[in-house]
């Protein structure tokens, strides 16, 4: 309830809020008397015990709670920071674990491309070997079919096998140019002997289909025929053969040899 005052013979009601204002004028009035109560002749003193109305009091609960905080701060800066580094260690691990697997992985893929080039290089050699025993076969097959080829017992066929011999060694000469001059010689007599010619006075009488004096037999022999010179495929081959060293071939020949 509003108090009443009374200034000057008047009368006014007080509200709470001009309670706390007269009171704070009460208060710097206190002040302002302690101030002014030194005497004249003191010394320049000042006392502000008049001025405090009631002993301030600071408790230790806040600097403890302040304390406590900053300790806990400290410490969750801490393990922010373990936890950081964990962070991070766990990263270095796992990138050099990557780093460890693409490498593992890398090795493997090349093992694994040398191990192909190896079973490709040994196919292909099997191939080869394969191929080159397919071949060897097949030349003996060959050989052996020339070998198991037969010609009739007469001058046709003594010429046909004598030019399978040549071709076989390189011997140039045709069917043409031996016949010719197996007739001229020896009338394709495989038998016949010249007993009268300068040869046969010297003592080595020609011989023969082709009439090939025993010298030049020998010297001219072609392998896997006879030693034989009266023998038809042996005498043949043989003229044939010396006919090609000096005339280039038995075709070139017309004439005494």
């Amino acid at each position: 309830m509003p108090k009443n005052i009374s200034v000057r013979g008047r009368s006014f009601a007080l509200t709470k809020r001009n309670k706390i204002a007269i009171g704070g004028v009460a208060v710097l009035g206190a002040t302002a008397v302690a101030l002014s109560a030194v005497p004249s002749n003191a010394g320049t003193t000042t006392t502000t015990e008049a001025a405090v109305s009631a002993p301030v009091v600071f408790g230790t609960e806040h600097v403890k709670d302040v304390k406590a905080s900053v300790t806990d701060q400290l410490a969750g800066a801490s393990l922010k920071a373990e936890a950081i580094k964990a962070r991070q260690k766990a990263a270095a691990e796992a990138a050099a674990k990557a780093t460890a697997a693409k490498k593992a992985a890398a090795e493997a893929a090349a093992r694994k491309k040398a191990a192909a080039e190896a079973a490709a290089k040994r196919k292909a050699e099997q191939a080869r070997q394969a191929k080159e025993a397919a071949s060897r076969s097949a030349q003996r097959a060959q050989v052996k079919k020339a070998a198991a080829k037969t010609y009739p017992n007469n001058l046709d066929g003594w010429i046909r096998e004598s030019l399978d011999i040549m071709k076989s060694k390189g011997i140039p000469g045709t069917y043409h140019g031996l016949h010719r001059n197996i007739l001229r010689e020896s009338s394709g007599n495989p038998n016949a002997i010249n007993d009268w010619d300068i040869n046969a006075i010297n003592g080595v009488p020609s011989k023969g289909l082709l009439q090939v004096i025993p010298p030049t037999f020998q010297a001219y022999h072609v392998p896997g025929t006879s030693w034989n010179i009266y023998d038809p495929v042996a005498n043949i081959t043989a003229a044939a053969n010396y006919a090609a060293d000096r005339y280039g071939t038995i075709d070139n020949v017309f004439g005494a040899y």
